[in-house]
């Protein structure tokens, strides 16, 4: 029988913490969303007074879909957090600006937010390849030739803080200070009430990791390296990791996507053409996802024909 859950939602924690004093507090829960383009996730933390929501979708039409899954708490959303700079995080905003004008969008840092502009006005000109669409016109960056377009300097909001707390309890703790890797700054988030950790788009669960357009090989090897800083630092506590792209998964992870940027460099590094390199990279990751996105236009970066 077909499941009636849609298959872009996954309810995948439900935890409890305790205020001090020892009355028990709201209780804390992520739900993952899943988008069906470039298996891109965005996450909605609640705790049964108020919401954040960690990145908003490529296209505008999933943007939606979680933007009506977010109206399905009928809570408050106070803030909307992006962790970096690639459209298909970010894509979503100009339509949250307006389901929930009272929300704050925010980044981490002013890094993030001038990535945000720069890869919009990247994906404007240039930057689409055949598998992605075109920047969505009401992400065009506000100018006099365009003065419908978005405010990227005060629509999006820093954070003074390396936290974000939800209103009625719940702590979110960003940390930012890695390498350029998949993308020149990012954020990862860690949840202390649900011991899980949000990477971002360092993390991929068999799905093909993006490293196209403009991810040189340092910028794989800084990746790799960052990893496994994390895998360390997060060892002893066993969170689950929840990825930018794929399935929520455990500390195993680190070493599956340790392993895949190691066969990926060796294998691309030695192919002769983008053909042999693509067979060799699928028939060592069967069932990855993205083959026909990701990792095709990662081995046209890095294999010039």
């Amino acid at each position: 029988m077909r499941s009636l859950i849609p298959p872009f939602i996954c309810l995948v924690m439900l935890l409890s913490f305790t205020a001090c004093g020892g009355d028990t507090a709201n209780k804390l829960e992520v739900e993952m969303f899943k988008g069906d383009f470039a298996t891109v996730n965005s996450f909605i933390f609640s705790n049964g007074k108020s919401i954040i929501v960690m990145d908003v979708q490529r296209k505008t039409a999933e943007a939606k879909q979680l933007a009506e899954r977010v109206k399905a708490y009928k809570l408050p959303v106070t803030h909307i957090l992006i962790t970096h700079g690639h459209t298909d995080h970010f894509t979503g905003m100009p339509l949250f600006r307006d389901e929930f004008p009272d929300a704050k969008i925010v980044v981490a840092n002013d890094d993030i937010r001038k990535d945000i502009k720069a890869y919009a006005i990247y994906m404007d000109g240039f930057g689409a390849t055949d598998a992605e669409p075109v920047l969505e016109p009401p992400l065009r960056p506000k100018s006099a030739e365009n003065p419908d377009g978005f405010d990227y300097e005060n629509t999006i909001h820093l954070l003074n803080d390396d936290t974000l707390t939800l209103d009625g309890g719940g702590t979110l703790e960003l940390t930012t200070d890695y390498k350029p890797a998949e993308a020149d700054h990012m954020t990862t988030v860690y949840s202390p009430e649900l011991n899980a950790i949000f990477l971002s788009d360092f993390g991929y669960n068999r799905v093909h990791h993006w490293q196209g357009d403009d991810i040189s090989w340092q910028d794989i090897a800084n990746w790799r390296e960052e990893l496994v800083r994390i895998k360390n630092e997060y060892a002893g506590r066993n969170p689950t990791v929840y990825p930018g792209h794929g399935d929520v998964g455990d500390m195993s992870m680190f070493d599956a996507m340790i392993g895949y940027i190691d066969d990926y460099t060796r294998i691309v590094q030695a192919a002769k053409t983008r053909e042999e390199a693509m067979e060799k990279m699928t028939a060592l990751y069967p069932g990855y996802g993205e083959a026909d996105f990701f990792l095709k236009y990662s081995i046209h970066n890095h294999i010039r024909e």
